[in-house]
């Protein structure tokens, strides 16, 4: 079960969630039928435990948002992309282990 600070991305909250927040945010794109995305999900469940506050997790379903997929020209699932300010500081194809997202996203803060 995903931590509940984990927020879903859409179109309509994406703006919202993402691009105006305050803090570090790792936008994890993904789908349903990837086996690696599925590894992927109880570390960032354990990264938005540990960081709290201090940054966002999201995540976004690629299938069910195309739109946003197209708009960071995602090509392959898992990508986990880093904002700060509403932009994108890196991207990252592929599963992360939990201390090198942990050390990204306070490295942005």
């Amino acid at each position: 079960m995903a931590h509940p600070s984990i927020v879903h991305l859409t179109g309509e909250n994406f703006a919202n969630e993402a691009e105006q927040s305050t803090v570090p945010v790792v936008i994890d794109f993904w789908s349903e039928h990837c086996g690696p995305c599925k590894m992927l999900s109880p570390v960032l469940d354990e990264v938005a435990a540990e960081l709290g506050d201090q940054a966002k997790v999201t995540k976004v379903d690629v299938m069910a948002n195309r739109d946003l997929a197209m708009k960071f020209g995602i090509r392959a699932v898992p990508t986990l992309i880093f904002m700060k300010g509403g932009e994108v500081k890196e991207t990252k194809t592929g599963i992360m282990m939990k201390d090198a997202i942990i050390q990204k996203l306070t490295s942005l803060a």
